[in-house]
């Protein structure tokens, strides 16, 4: 509780930084293949991060928790390529994440 000018200041900084720290971000997820079958047949999904460090480890691992099923896939960088706004993101490579991005999750894809 802030009862003085002073300490009403420090309220508000207080409470400034506890909002940024708190801030999301929204990502759309867009399910293909086994990755969809996996998910529960979901197409796409909109999923939150903390703005803070959201970048595409951090959502490999979200995606691991949200959909069990899915973690085997999502963790391995070998059986599952990330696109982030229509451009593959390199195995290895970790690229930052911002509201309104939209990932998609492709398996491998065989054929014959």
């Amino acid at each position: 509780i802030c009862r003085s000018k002073l300490h009403n200041d420090r309220c508000r900084v207080s409470s400034h930084k506890r909002a940024a720290a708190m801030a999301t971000i929204t990502i759309k997820i867009l399910f293909f293949a086994s990755a969809r079958e996996a998910a529960g047949g979901i197409t796409s999904a909109n999923l939150e991060l903390d703005a803070d460090g959201a970048d595409t480890q951090v959502l490999r691992a979200k995606l691991a928790a949200q959909y069990p099923k899915l973690a085997p896939l999502v963790q391995d960088e070998e059986n599952l390529t990330l696109a982030l706004n229509e451009e593959y993101v390199d195995m290895g490579e970790v690229k930052t994440l911002s509201s309104g991005d939209t990932v998609a999750l492709i398996p491998p894809i065989s054929g014959g």
